[in-house]
């Protein structure tokens, strides 16, 4: 890698919608310490796009996977093209970020996983929200002991934006994106339980429609437990206005974090915190680019500089648990990981 010292990590992004352009401006706005040279999507009409960015443009991926300059993939594509996409980027020696969620069962997580460290490729995930600063301030506050014992989370990730979608879209697809928001939202929650509580032991859900057509649910929630003792509750419901709200409650203090707008366009956060023997505080983070700033430790991972902070275990364990949610929402039972 010594040839590439202090240049940025050459990429091609692959799916060019809503949130690949979201991705791409970004990151070739600079910071990202990565820029963007190819551009692939289906849709021809999508070239306009990477020309203006300075992309080349390919409608299938593997002429990116032959662009010699290319280093690295960012897979914003429909997650049940990941598997077979992860497994061609890495056939081709290219290090690959692919937005969550990275499979839909734990069979297929394991399989990447373990095809990308087997090669001695990174592979990162599109979990920004823990590059999100009062987030990252909760992490830290749990793995330092801060908080004490961890007991229980609170979690919401809601919107109603895809009502406005076109019913062919596959977001709005029960077999593409099942159990209400929990593919599109819930799946970032999840994964900062797992982070936080370790594996998870057994999940509940309830998944109804209640007031829309969206085939998947519109109201989803929750109630999992973890091997190591505490639970989560994460609702991911689309047919509310936008709330997102993550909550962790320990023996020392709780912290309780809201988003002030989308993370398509931040606006800061509001943050509560109670401590033990302290009395209630509030206050407000200033916005940051979660997005962008995960994809600058994918890069810095890349070169060498960083080991990736989001384990290839914890991976694993996160679409474990989504593959029970999606179980249980079908069944309402109790589902055992």
């Amino acid at each position: 890698m010594s040839g590439y010292e202090g240049k940025p990590v050459q990429a091609a992004i692959v799916g060019l919608g809503w949130w690949g352009k979201k991705m791409a401006t970004l990151v070739n706005a600079g910071g990202a310490e990565m820029h963007f040279v190819h551009g692939v999507d289906p849709n021809p009409a999508e070239q306009g796009f990477a020309a203006e960015r300075g992309m080349r443009f390919s409608s299938e991926l593997g002429e990116a996977l032959a662009d010699p300059e290319v280093e690295a993939v960012i897979l914003a594509t429909p997650h049940s093209l990941h598997q077979s996409q992860i497994a061609q980027a890495v056939a081709a020696g290219k290090h690959v970020f692919c937005e969550k969620p990275l499979a839909m069962t734990r069979k297929d997580a394991e399989a990447s996983v373990a095809l990308c460290e087997k090669a001695g490729l990174v592979l990162g995930m599109g979990h920004e929200r823990r590059f999100e600063p009062p987030i990252a301030e909760i992490l830290d506050a749990a793995a330092t002991g801060r908080l004490g014992r961890l007991l229980q989370i609170e979690a919401n990730f809601s919107h109603d934006k895809f009502l406005g979608l076109d019913p062919s879209n596959w977001r709005l697809d029960a077999e593409q994106a099942p159990a209400g928001g929990m593919t599109a939202t819930g799946i970032h929650l999840t994964d900062l339980s797992v982070k936080l509580m370790g594996p998870a032991k057994d999940v509940r859900v309830i998944c109804e429609n209640l007031a829309s057509e969206i085939s998947q649910g519109d109201t989803m929630s929750a109630h999992i437990r973890f091997k190591s003792g505490g639970s989560a509750y994460v609702s991911a419901t689309l047919a509310t206005p936008f709330i997102s709200r993550f909550a962790v409650f320990g023996t020392l203090g709780w912290i309780e974090v809201r988003d002030k707008a989308h993370v398509e366009s931040p606006d800061g956060w509001i943050v509560t915190e109670g401590w033990k023997g302290q009395p209630i505080t509030t206050r407000e983070v200033s916005p940051a680019e979660p997005v962008r700033d995960n994809l600058r430790a994918f890069a810095r991972a890349v070169r060498g500089r960083e080991t990736y902070p989001i384990s290839g275990e914890e991976m694993i364990d996160n679409i474990a648990l989504l593959e029970a949610i999606i179980l249980s929402a079908r069944s309402g039972a109790v589902e055992q990981l």
